[in-house]
């Protein structure tokens, strides 16, 4: 249902962050490389064909200009996250963020922070369960989850206070 894909196989340590988040909500995805600068044919096959192949959402991670997300966002009728990741060849980052984000009108690109691919995962997932109950179910359930975790935080900072807590973590 959620194609990953990455300019190269540099960018998977990251991106496999949204492989690995999907599969705990049983979204099938496949992962490939596409790049954008040096296999632009194949860029625009999977582009214009992922929609007929049954995807529902692209997640497309780019460092350095970061051109893959908004391209693919202009060939297909799917929503497309970018994920910004801070390459060797980038300036911290922020040009990878800047490319995704400033995206011209018409031409949407959701973008989720600097190799951030765990959020793109969360919300393609969130996408596709506003029309999949079975979908959404799960994202509630995680959202629970993410709750009681930082609860049995904050009941053990309260009750121990924060030097002790912060001892406590460190060991």
């Amino acid at each position: 249902m959620v194609g990953i894909i990455m300019g190269s196989d540099s960018d998977l340590p990251i991106m496999r962050q949204a492989a690995d988040i999907l599969k705990y909500f049983d979204i099938p995805c496949e992962v490939t490389i596409v790049s954008a600068h040096r296999t632009p044919e194949r860029l625009f096959h999977y582009a214009k064909n992922a929609h007929e192949r049954g995807l529902k959402v692209i997640i497309a991670g780019a460092g350095g200009a970061a051109h893959l997300p908004g391209m693919v966002a202009s060939l297909s009728p799917l929503p497309v996250i970018g994920v910004p990741i801070k390459s060797s060849n980038s300036i911290d980052g922020w040009d990878s963020v800047l490319s995704i984000l400033q995206m011209p009108n018409g031409v949407p690109v959701a973008t989720v922070a600097l190799n951030a691919a765990k959020n793109a995962g969360i919300l393609a997932a969130q996408i596709i369960g506003a029309h999949h109950s079975i979908v959404l179910d799960k994202v509630v359930k995680y959202k629970q989850e993410l709750e009681e975790e930082v609860a049995v935080k904050y009941r053990k900072l309260e009750a121990e206070g924060y030097d002790e807590y912060e001892r406590a973590s460190k060991k």
